[in-house]
């Protein structure tokens, strides 16, 4: 078992335009915790979380999907789900802990293969990138291969824009040999998305879970919304490139995307409280 040491207080609390002026009111607030325990239990309750939202977005298949976030305490290691378990039945008790390595140190269940190449590699070239999302989606996967970035055609996909890359390396192959993982993991430097060609969509974040995890599911829900445009054949009206990048600064950042992910995970844990189990 991990050793119980106390950790620093977590002070930072980003701003955003839709903090509220008016005191008093109930606005979520980003926790504080003044020991390694307690912040574990809370990243690895909200990548439960993410985990079961997938599931309600239907962001399945098969055994294919991997979601990271790393222990508070010890960086080097990252909690993730178990192979061949179905995101709606991820559960704290069976997460699984491992080293960049891919060994596991906590937990029953085998590692994803794919997830630890890809995965492990980012954050070990990237200790600023605390959580990562990638799963195996229709939307995702199929605008994937077209090989171009997301286009700013409307207020959600400009908290995209210039925030996203597009990697070709290792186009279409399946990521299980370590060389894979390298070849893709400097394009993750300052950009919270990824599309990698032919094969789907990665979040990053250095923020926390729930980031990675909401503007995952907020890129998806771009791709179908451009593949739907474009098939009426009509060339959609960009945002300008002013404007793309005042609404990727306010409702693009990391905290909002975390914002986002509160009522999502409020939902969850009143409906499904198993997943705490």
């Amino acid at each position: 078992m991990l050793d119980k040491v106390k950790s620093p207080l977590v002070t930072e609390r980003k701003k955003s335009i839709y903090d509220p002026t008016q005191e008093g009111l109930i606005y979520p607030e980003i926790p504080v915790f003044d020991n390694f325990e307690s912040e574990r239990l809370h990243r690895k309750q909200r990548l439960v979380a993410a985990c079961r939202a997938f599931a309600l977005e239907g962001l399945d298949y098969g055994f294919a999907g991997h979601l990271t976030i790393r222990d508070p305490e010890h960086p080097e290691l990252y909690w993730t789900n178990p192979m061949c378990v179905h995101f709606a039945q991820v559960k704290v008790s069976n997460l699984i802990l491992a080293d960049h390595k891919g060994m596991v140190l906590e937990g029953k269940h085998a590692i994803n293969r794919a997830g630890f190449v890809l995965h492990a590699a980012v954050h070990e070239a990237h200790p600023d990138i605390i959580a990562m999302c990638h799963a195996h989606t229709v939307y995702g996967t199929a605008f994937a291969a077209l090989g171009r970035p997301l286009d700013p055609i409307s207020q959600d996909a400009a908290a995209f824009f210039e925030d996203h890359v597009v990697i070709k390396d290792e186009a279409g192959q399946v990521a299980v040999e370590e060389r894979a993982g390298l070849a893709v993991c400097d394009w993750f430097k300052g950009v919270k998305a990824a599309i990698h060609q032919n094969h789907g969509l990665f979040t990053a974040s250095r923020h926390s879970i729930e980031a990675a995890a909401f503007w995952f599911m907020a890129l998806e829900r771009c791709c179908r919304q451009q593949l739907l445009v474009e098939a009426t054949g009509h060339k959609p009206v960009m945002v300008p490139p002013d404007r793309s990048r005042y609404s990727r600064e306010h409702v693009g950042s990391e905290y909002i995307g975390w914002l986002h992910f509160q009522p999502i995970y409020d939902h969850l844990a009143k409906t499904q409280p198993d997943m705490f189990a």
